[in-house]
């Protein structure tokens, strides 16, 4: 998949022609910005993403969309490349620091969802076995990715960029429907889902970023309501959102379907909707040594239609190499038989651990910073 950009010269005259009102949404990440789907084997265009812009563009009329994710992106490959190929710029996060010089003081927006492929892709076996060493050697990798991933976009926008990150929905839910061993496994997953949201969320705020509440949209956290689901029965609210927002009941893919993007474009536009009222001003400047929030409630992390044209963003071509790989299943972590209890607990507690260390690579930066 190739997403065309265009020259600097370029895209200043198209600024120039637009007069002052050209502003631009970038987004960075995995392949819930990319929107792939298993049904396609491939990405489209109802990511999130798409449909955040559009909702966007109504109020911003002269708002361009630099579409920059990645599928099967690491925080390890956002920073350095491998991936995919991002023309004059080594890495997508390299493109992203780019557009934003290019368009320095235009950029209103930029938004993020990255980290989960790190452990879950990398650390568990075909078979569902986790490797420990990975694990224990992953989990610091990727904290101090995500703040230093943060930090960057943070530091080359201006105070009218609005940041949002997102934290993760729970696809494990979907085990619920193997019976018994399943259920249980769905329960255990969620307090370690919601302690590793609860990480993401504290890196976010450390580094300035709101955050899209994407686990609270799909009310992981819900056990109590029941829903009756066609086929399944009496199910928990969060084990029947999961099965009509994601892949993961159908085809053991946990990637969100086109209303699950949906919902997760919405998530992010409560965000933002909040920013743009009267009195509300930009993603402040993160404090030195931030207060951790209270842990949140489990919410959930080409060319598109609508999305910047050729000659509106940055320079060159990108080549999606892995985004059609099968072997790659996309992102996030597989759903299936082979999900058991013993797994979800080691990842959970890898990326709680994660998150900790995030938020103490984050101060760490920012005072390094401020020196």
């Amino acid at each position: 998949m190739t997403i065309v950009l265009s020259t600097p010269g370029l895209a200043a005259a198209d600024e120039a022609s637009n007069g002052q009102d050209t502003t631009y949404y970038i987004s960075v990440g995995d392949s819930l910005t990319t929107g792939y789907q298993p049904d396609v084997d491939k990405d489209t265009d109802v990511a999130y993403t798409d449909q955040l812009y559009a909702q966007l563009k109504q109020r911003t009329p002269g708002l361009k969309h630099i579409r920059l994710g990645c599928t099967a992106e690491t925080t390890e490959s956002l920073i350095n490349g491998g991936k995919c190929d991002y023309p004059n710029a080594k890495s997508q996060l390299d493109a992203a620091v780019q557009a934003m010089a290019q368009h320095r003081g235009k950029v209103a927006y930029v938004t993020l969802s990255v980290g989960a492929n790190d452990i879950l892709l990398n650390c568990v076996s075909p078979a569902g076995a986790l490797d420990v060493v990975c694990l224990n050697s992953t989990s610091q990798t990727m904290a101090k990715n995500l703040a230093q991933i943060a930090g960057a976009l943070r530091k080359a926008g201006t105070n009218g960029t609005q940041f949002v990150g997102s934290t993760y929905y729970n696809p494990f839910l979907g085990a619920w429907l193997q019976g018994a061993a399943g259920q249980q496994s769905a329960k255990e997953s969620a307090p370690l889902v919601n302690a590793a949201n609860t990480g993401i969320t504290q890196v976010y705020k450390s580094t300035g970023f709101k955050v899209a509440d994407v686990a609270g949209a799909f009310s992981s956290d819900d056990f109590t309501t029941q829903v009756n689901v066609p086929g399944a029965g009496e199910v928990p609210a969060n084990v029947a959102k999961i099965c009509k927002l994601t892949w993961a009941c159908t085809k053991k893919d946990p990637h969100p379907n086109a209303e699950g993007h949906k919902v997760i474009a919405g998530a992010f536009a409560a965000v933002l909707a909040k920013n743009d009222a009267p009195g509300a001003g930009a993603s402040p400047t993160p404090s030195a040594s931030p207060t951790p929030s209270a842990s949140p409630t489990p919410s959930a992390s080409p060319t598109p239609s609508g999305s910047a044209t050729p000659g509106s963003a940055t320079p060159g071509s990108a080549t999606h190499t892995g985004a059609n790989d099968p072997t790659a299943n996309g992102d996030l972590a597989a759903t299936g038989a082979s999900s058991s209890a013993p797994v979800l607990a080691g990842a959970g507690l890898a990326v709680v651990a994660a998150g900790t260390a995030a938020v103490y690579f984050a101060r760490r930066r920012r005072a390094s910073e401020e020196s």
